[in-house]
C-alpha cells in the first residue's frame, strides 16, 4: 500500500490512518568504567543498551479512520506481546514493545466529539534473548 508509512503488528500507521509527522529513534550503547589510581576510568564496551522509537502524530478522525484508531493501538499493546515493526520500504525493524500512549484531543463536534487527535507513541525494542535467532 502506498500510503502506508509504518506498521507495527496488525496496525498500520499511515495517510488514512494514523500519520505521524515525527519520528525519533534512540540507541543506547553501555561501557563499563574501571577506576584507576592517578589515571581517568578504563572503560570497557560490554554491549548494546536499550533502543527506543517515539511517534508523534495528528488524527483527524472526521477526514479518514475514525475516532477509534487510538483504541485499536491501546488493544493491540495491552496484549503485552511483542511485535514486529516494519518500514514502508519493507524493512522488518525487529521486535518492539508498547511502553507507552498518549492522546490529546483538540476542536470537538457536536456531543464531545475530536475533530482532532494528537498522539505520542513510545515502542522500545524487544531483546528476549531472540536476537540471535532473528535476522533483523
Amino acid at each position: 500500500m502506498a500510503e502506508m508509512m509504518m506498521q507495527l503488528g496488525a496496525y498500520q500507521f499511515g495517510l488514512s490512518t494514523a500519520a505521524y509527522q515525527e519520528l525519533t529513534r534512540a540507541a543506547e550503547y553501555r561501557w563499563a568504567a574501571q577506576s584507576r589510581i592517578g589515571a581517568g576510568d578504563a572503560l570497557q564496551f560490554v554491549g548494546p543498551g536499550g533502543e527506543t522509537v517515539e511517534l508523534r502524530g495528528v488524527i483527524f478522525p472526521a477526514w479518514r479512520g475514525g475516532t477509534g484508531q487510538l483504541d485499536r493501538m491501546r488493544a493491540q499493546a495491552s496484549l503485552g506481546v511483542p511485535m514486529p515493526l516494519v518500514a514502508a520500504s519493507g524493512g522488518v525493524l525487529g521486535l518492539w514493545v508498547v511502553e507507552s500512549v498518549r492522546e490529546g484531543q483538540r476542536v470537538f463536534a457536536r456531543g464531545g466529539t475530536p475533530r482532532r487527535q494528537e498522539f505520542d507513541l513510545r515502542l522500545r525494542r524487544y531483546d528476549g534473548g531472540l536476537r540471535a535467532l532473528l535476522p533483523f
